[in-house]
C-alpha cells in the first residue's frame, strides 16, 4: 500500500509552499538541497516543514492540496499551529447572506 502526503513548507522569506508526495523525507531534502534551480523553493531556503497530513487514497491527498493552496495565510497558519479553533472560526462565511 502507498501512502501519499500533503505537506506545507515554512520557506525563509515567510511564504509558504504546499505540495504533494509519496515519500516526504525524501521530497523536503530535495526541496532543502536545492534539487531543481527553477522550483519555487530554491530562493527561498532554508525551508521548515510545517505541516503534513498522510493519505491513504492518492485522489483524496490531491483533492486536499488543491483546497488548502486556495486558503488564507491565516488558515495556513493556523493549520501549521494545530490551532483547530481558529481554523473553523477562519472558515465561517462572514457574508451578508450568511444565515
Amino acid at each position: 500500500m502507498y501512502f501519499y502526503f500533503v505537506y506545507i513548507l515554512k520557506c525563509s522569506d515567510e511564504s509558504y509552499y504546499i505540495g504533494i508526495t509519496n515519500d516526504l523525507e525524501k521530497r523536503f531534502n530535495e526541496h532543502q538541497s536545492g534539487y531543481k534551480i527553477d522550483s519555487y523553493t530554491y530562493k527561498r531556503r532554508p525551508l521548515t516543514l510545517g505541516f503534513y497530513q498522510e493519505f491513504n487514497d492518492v485522489l483524496q491527498a490531491i483533492y486536499f492540496e488543491k483546497k488548502i493552496k486556495g486558503w488564507t495565510r491565516a488558515k495556513k497558519q493556523a493549520l501549521i499551529n494545530g490551532d483547530f479553533d481558529m481554523l473553523q472560526i477562519l472558515s465561517e462565511c462572514r457574508n451578508a447572506t450568511h444565515y
